[in-house]
Formats: C-alpha cells, structure tokens, sequence
C-alpha cells in the first residue's frame, strides 16, 4: 500500500498534473491540502474515474484538504476535534481495506485511520496568526494521543509548515526570522512526534537534501533552495510494516508547477 501527501496549490490550477501522478505513481490514498475552492467546486468525477473516493473539506479561495482513497473510506471529521476553526485545515477518515490484509491490531485488523493536516504558517512573528498555528499544533497533539489510545494502525499526514532540523533546509540560516524554524515551532513538531510517531522519510534515509517545498521566488528550485516541510507521521502499528520513503521532486521541475511536491510512503501489507 502507498500512501502520500501532497500540497497542490489550487486543486483547479493543478489537476493536470495531479491527475498526470495518480495514473504514474497509483497511490491507494492520498491526502491533498490547499484545495483553495469549495467542496462543490473540487473536480471529482476526473479524480473519480481514476477509481478513487473523494472526500473534502473545502473553504473559498484558502486551505482547503481532502482525502483521496482506493478503498472505502468513512469521514469521521471535518475539521481538528477540539479546536474551533474557521479554517479547512484537517480531515480525518478510517479506510477499511481488503478483508485479511492491513497492519493488523487485536481490535481493528482490517483498517486504518487516516488524518489529512494543513498546518498554518505562522508568520509574521509575533503576530496573532504565530499563536493560532501554535494552537493549531496543540490541539493536533492533544487528539493525535487520543488516536493512539486506539492502538489503530494511523497516519497523519500533510503540509506542517514546521521545518525539524537544520538538515532539512538547504540554507537553514535564511528561515531563523521564519515561523516555519522557530525554536517554539520545531519543538511543538518534536511533542507531537514524541507521543510515538515516526518520520517516515528520516527512518528510512538520512541523505540531505531531500526537500519538499521550493518557493516560487529567486530561482529557488533552479539552485535547489528547498526545504522539507510536507511530513508523514506513522504510528507504531505501522511503522513495523514500512518498506520505502520518498519525494516525487521531478514535478515541481513541469510547467506552472506547485511549489510542494508529494511525499509518500510504502506499507507492507
């Protein structure tokens, strides 16, 4: 099974090439963020026929996630539990699969519980919008340990806005005025991964450059000015079948391009 996580930037400018990757790369699910359109606006018959369900929790013109799955999929929130919100910014789902296959659990063999996040940016400094995001990040942990009382098989997965360590910006010095690198951000990305989760990219390389997101300004994908915000947290019931990681860099280099590239990981089922 793979599942990934990608920022499009605008489902309606991106489809084209989001469609172009689902029919190369097959993902089983994948959880998509920065829809910038309303549920009744998201193209689901073209993500549709390409055999998956969709379900999305959309907002006008910002944020926006959803979750796309080749197995049936019931929603169980729209919207972080506990955490009022205007903001579209989480989607959560338990996708039941193939009868006998999963990481199974003496309590749910044949599922697994799949939260999509679009994480705020934070910035400026020092401004209402930095408190929300570290609110935002709170309330994630506060419910991402009430998921793992479950003991279900659970991935979060998506956009964090959060860079972890210096190795995952190219020129981690240019971000020390930044949200996403803040000393308070880092450590509020390192309490939710403390709580038993594991980074699927960094368990299974430690190679630098391996970067997610490259801003549209200053030639940054041309000299290779990225950094790794977009993060697939796994829970212990599934990082025991983890196989592989990787980055699909080779879309940010298509014309008109999202400035996120997707992430995923491969489970052994």
């Amino acid at each position: 099974m793979l599942i990934a996580t990608f920022n499009v930037n605008s489902i309606r400018q991106r489809l084209p090439h989001l469609t172009r990757w689902l029919q190369t790369r097959a993902p089983d699910i994948v959880c998509l963020q920065e829809l910038k359109c309303l549920d009744e606006a998201f193209p689901r018959e073209e993500i549709e026929a390409l055999g998956y369900q969709v379900e999305t929790h959309g907002q006008k013109t910002f944020n926006g996630v959803a979750i796309l799955s080749r197995h049936g999929i019931a929603i169980e929130h729209r919207g972080l539990p506990g955490f009022e919100d205007e903001q579209a910014r989480y989607i959560e789902g338990v996708v039941s699969l193939p009868q006998g296959q999963g990481p199974a659990t003496t309590k749910n063999p044949s599922v697994l519980r799949i939260a999509g996040v679009y994480f705020p940016n934070g910035n400026p400094l020092g401004s209402e919008k930095f408190a929300y995001k570290r609110n935002f990040m709170a309330a994630l942990t506060r419910h991402a340990k009430d998921l793992l009382a479950l003991e279900e098989p659970l991935v979060i997965a998506g956009d964090y806005n959060v860079i972890p360590q210096p190795e995952d910006a190219r020129f981690p010095e240019n971000w020390r005025g930044d949200a996403l690198f803040q000393p308070e951000s880092r450590a509020d990305f390192r309490k939710l991964a403390a709580l038993g989760f594991t980074d699927a990219i960094r368990a299974t390389s430690d190679s630098d450059r391996l970067y997610s997101f490259w801003d549209y300004q200053a030639g940054a994908w041309q000299r290779d000015n990225g950094i790794r915000i977009d993060h697939l947290l796994l829970s212990p019931q599934v990082v025991d079948r983890l196989v592989e990681a990787g980055i699909d860099r080779e879309l940010r280099a298509e014309e008109k391009p999202s400035d996120h590239v997707p992430v995923w990981c491969r489970l052994r089922l």
